[in-house]
């Protein structure tokens, strides 16, 4: 077996000319710190994030560009191996259409310009091989604006990263040499379909299923990262008696007591003292974390097992482009760091 020499790192600069709405470095979260009372954050839409990341050979969990709204631009002063993700997007490279979900070539010098489409999600998601230059705040550079963690990146900003990347000993995917299994997110038309699974609070208020099932939601303005609001038919205890505060999941569905439904997200709060009727499955997440304001929602129940069948496939379809990745790279001279995945 040919082995290929992994090259020194160099340091790369992107200056960013243009960002959206809300421009952010961003990860996959903190790990072990809930027990301390510190949310896990991190992107919205984990599957985006996770497989920008392995389409330029990162881990999954690397530092990374989260753009909300508006439009992204950045030019490097070397050539660097990128990917877009998320939110259906409008992709230029030097002016050059160019596609999402994929790995992408840009020379130094070249800008790259990315516009989502916010009919259709709100988030898209930039890697580049190699490691940022970013400040983290427990093990993790996703911001937290209540601790005074930001991470905000704004327009004239000059983001630093260290590659090992310069380019591939063989030719590239144009025309493609590889058809790699990239598990594409869907942003269908029509309402967004979220699978559910009960919760020990959905006994408390008679007739809340079936209700919700037949319902459809709508994303509110008065949504953030802690959570979604929706307006929509809601049902509350039939009882006053107080609810002890509880700890609550992301993804968690949550009646107070306006008459409005939330989904909490990665930035909830750990404990409340409402309802929990549900929490969504894991495999919905990501697309709950593309919904924006007028955004139709419909919920679907599941059981467990079908919630742990969803998320299992996901995850084999994340090593098998990991492996697909680390095979093609390889064959064009290229070792990317996939094994340290996480």
């Amino acid at each position: 077996m040919k082995t290929v020499m992994k090259t020194a790192m160099k340091k790369v600069t992107l200056d960013i000319t243009s960002t959206g709405w809300i421009t952010t470095f961003q990860d996959l979260g903190r790990s072990d710190t809930e027990r301390r009372g510190v949310p896990t954050g991190g992107a919205a839409d984990q599957h985006s994030a996770a497989v920008a990341n392995i389409l330029v050979g990162n881990p999954r969990g690397a530092t990374l560009i989260e753009n909300l709204g508006g439009e992204l631009a950045l030019v490097p002063d070397a050539d660097v191996l990128l990917a877009v993700t998320g939110a259906p997007a409008d992709v230029t490279v030097g002016g050059s259409p160019a596609a999402t979900w994929s790995p992408l070539l840009v020379s130094a010098g070249h800008e790259v310009r990315v516009r989502a489409d916010m009919d259709r999600g709100t988030r898209t998601y930039l890697a580049v091989n190699g490691a940022f230059a970013a400040e983290t705040l427990l093990g993790s550079a996703a911001p937290d604006a209540r601790m005074g963690f930001g991470q905000v990146i704004a327009p004239g900003a000059r983001v630093l990263l260290e590659t090992e990347f310069r380019g591939f000993r063989r030719g590239f995917f144009d025309p493609p040499l590889f058809r790699l299994p990239v598990p594409v997110a869907d942003f269908g038309e029509g309402p967004w379909v979220v699978d559910v699974v009960e919760s020990h609070g959905i006994h408390s208020i008679p007739g809340i299923r079936e209700l919700i099932e037949e319902a459809t939601y709508v994303v509110t303005a008065r949504s953030n990262h802690v959570g979604l609001r929706l307006d929509g038919p809601v049902l509350h205890p039939e009882t006053d008696t107080e609810i002890v505060s509880h700890g609550v999941p992301v993804g968690a569905l949550q009646i107070p007591h306006a008459d409005e439904l939330i989904v909490l997200g990665r930035y909830r709060s750990l404990t409340a003292g409402y309802p929990i009727v549900g929490v969504a499955s894991r495999a919905s997440l990501p697309l709950l974390g593309q919904a924006g304001p007028g955004r139709q929602l419909r919920f679907r129940w599941i059981d467990r097992e079908s919630s742990l069948r969803l998320i299992a496939r996901r995850e084999a379809e994340m090593r098998g482009l990991e492996h697909a990745v680390a095979g093609a790279f390889g064959t064009l001279g290229f070792v990317a760091p996939l094994s340290h995945a996480s």
